[in-house]
């Protein structure tokens, strides 16, 4: 005990002379504070000299303490078994590793945890089925090369066209789904295919869950797990009618808009949009959308290079400093002078986009003048002065003067007076199914833009087909640009070949479009193919699905008329610049109407 009792000397004295040391560092600085005749560098002069004086006591004192430590660490080897006790005794005294013990046992303890969490939470019970945590995925929608890759286009009849390609089309598992089956959810959502259909995507490899083939649609759904079905998707024909791009000064970028094109991907389109098109064919990419118009709407659409060019335009629309205006040609003689329309504006459907003039809707003003007549219709120039969807359609028909070839507002499905002063006589449900009926009969739905089962299951297409049915092959007219009808057996498509044309899926925002989109809705009626084997118009072979049932079917090409509305946008304009197109056709004088 006597080295014990030695060290202990050694310590108190040492703490000792830091403690004077500290106290005449102290009565010094005292001192010089009441000499005022003591000049700053002295001052600093001094200061430094007491600081030395310090540092060497507690440099000796720091190399004392490491000697006591070895004498610690000496008496160990021999067999000391007072070692803890002394260590115990002042709280500053480490091990030789540099670390107090207690923070080994805490980084010992940190590391277990980690390891039990690698290993995955919680033990999965006998026959639970392990679901991998969810990817966080970028919130921004931009498109590259590797999409636009995916196929290409070709004209025909006046027509923009896209070849038949294979798309993954992705998806969590909704809160909806957890606890149904896969078969459950695809009977209940996915009604665009039978089940016929999925239960032979199955067998091919296409469904997969947490990329995992799916064996059986009996599989019941749990939460965060991922959804891949891999389709062979068409996409209707566009307008053919070439983008004008007007401006691209490094800010904005300005084009003029065909009709029949969708701003961005949406729905039965992905590569028949405007945001693909100026990707493909003018390599402009990472577009930010200003504003929007509606898929048959031609005219100027303006897009931001950069977030704060975004941001700023996004502000000017928000306190209404941007001056928008329309030409439209509308049934009958439009009045003369300035008419203003201000009946608020309720969306009666958000599935077709459909909406009439209520007292519950939102406040809408819109400015009316009439530019021309030719005894039949009238160019009339429009000024929404707020932004409400379809406003300038809406209001016309509540005034009596529809635009002329609108399939929506100027259907006979309104009534006789086809809602003029806000007359429906019908309820908004009603009013919605006598709208699908008219265009089924006229085999029009898709300018309705209806999810895949009302335009593929309802319409009713003049050949149908039963996957895997081979007793009905001889009914089925293939398309002439195939090269002529297969069997299963030689339009089989590899599995690999699909994974290989496979690309990234897309992301609605509302439930129901979004769960139609994402999995199978448009697979019917939507895009393209791979690149790796460019197609022409005049070729005789593109790639053919057994499984696709839209590959047998023959549908009739839209009039180029037919897919256009007579409502363009004619100028955007700012307080500090201005954007227009010229007149269409059908908006001159000179027009001759059918």
């Amino acid at each position: 005990m006597a080295w014990l009792t030695c060290v202990k000397g050694k310590v108190a004295g040492f703490s000792s002379l830091l403690c004077f040391v500290k106290r005449e560092n102290n009565n010094f600085l005292r001192h010089l504070h009441r000499n005022k005749n003591v000049s700053v560098k002295t001052l600093g002069t001094q200061r430094t000299a007491l600081n030395v004086r310090r540092n060497s006591a507690q440099v000796s004192f720091n190399f004392s303490k490491q000697q006591r430590c070895t004498q610690l660490n000496d008496m160990e080897t021999k067999g000391a078994t007072m070692e803890e006790d002394s260590c115990d005794t002042d709280s500053t005294v480490r091990t030789n590793c540099g670390k107090r013990k207690h923070e080994h046992t805490d980084q010992a303890a940190r590391q277990g945890r980690g390891k039990k969490r690698k290993r995955g939470g919680k033990q999965l019970r006998p026959g639970e089925r392990y679901v991998p945590p969810p990817q966080k995925r970028n919130p921004g929608v931009s498109f590259s090369q590797e999409h636009f890759a995916e196929t290409s286009y070709y004209f025909e009849g006046g027509l923009r066209k896209v070849h038949p390609y294979y798309f993954d089309f992705k998806t969590y598992c909704k809160g909806r789904w957890v606890g149904k089956t896969l078969l459950e959810v695809f009977k209940s959502e996915f009604r665009a295919e039978s089940l016929d259909y999925y239960n032979e995507a199955v067998k091919e490899g296409r469904i997969k869950l947490n990329e995992t083939p799916v064996d059986d649609l009996n599989i019941t759904l749990k939460n965060n797990d991922f959804l891949r079905n891999t389709v062979h998707r068409h996409e209707p024909p566009v307008s053919g009618q070439p983008m004008e791009v007007l401006v691209d000064d490094g800010e904005v970028v300005v084009v003029d808009k065909p009709g029949s094109l969708p701003v961005h991907p949406c729905g039965r389109f992905r590569h028949n949009t405007v945001i693909f098109i100026l990707g493909k064919e003018k390599g402009l990419t990472g577009l930010h959308t200003v504003h929007r118009l509606d898929r048959l709407t031609s005219g100027v659409l303006l897009f931001a290079r950069t977030l704060e060019v975004s941001q700023k335009l996004d502000e000017m629309v928000r306190e209404r400093q941007l001056e928008k205006e329309y030409v439209c040609r509308v049934e009958g003689e439009f009045p003369e002078g300035e008419v203003v329309c201000e009946e608020p504006i309720l969306v009666v459907s958000f599935r077709v986009g459909l909406c009439r003039v209520d007292p519950k809707g939102k406040e809408s003003r819109t400015v009316f003048q009439r530019l021309s007549y030719n005894g039949r219709s009238s160019v009339v120039r429009c000024l929404p002065l707020t932004g409400r969807t379809h406003q300038i359609r809406v209001h016309l028909q509540f005034l009596g003067f529809p635009i002329l070839n609108d399939p929506i507002y100027g259907s006979s499905a309104w009534g006789p007076n086809r809602a003029k002063g806000g007359l429906v006589g019908m309820s908004d449900e009603e009013l919605l199914e006598a709208l699908i009926e008219e265009h089924r009969s006229k085999e029009s739905l898709h300018l309705l833009d209806l999810p895949d089962e009302e335009v593929s299951g309802k319409q009713g297409p003049k050949t149908e087909c039963k996957v895997g049915a081979e007793e009905h092959h001889d009914q089925i007219t293939v398309l002439e640009s195939s090269g002529g009808a297969c069997g299963d057996s030689s339009c089989k498509v590899p599995l690999g070949e699909v994974k290989a044309e496979g690309s990234q899926g897309l992301h609605k925002s509302t439930s129901a479009v979004e769960s139609e989109g994402e999995m199978n809705g448009a697979q019917k009626e939507a895009n393209s193919i791979s690149d790796e084997a460019p197609r022409t118009a005049k070729s005789n072979y593109f790639v053919r699905d057994h499984l696709c049932g839209e590959c047998k079917i023959v549908r009739p090409d839209p009039k180029e008329k037919d897919l256009i509305m007579y409502l363009h946008a004619l100028r955007y304009k700012g307080a500090d610049f201005e954007y227009s197109t010229r007149l269409p056709g059908w908006a001159k004088e000179d027009w001759l109407q059918d």
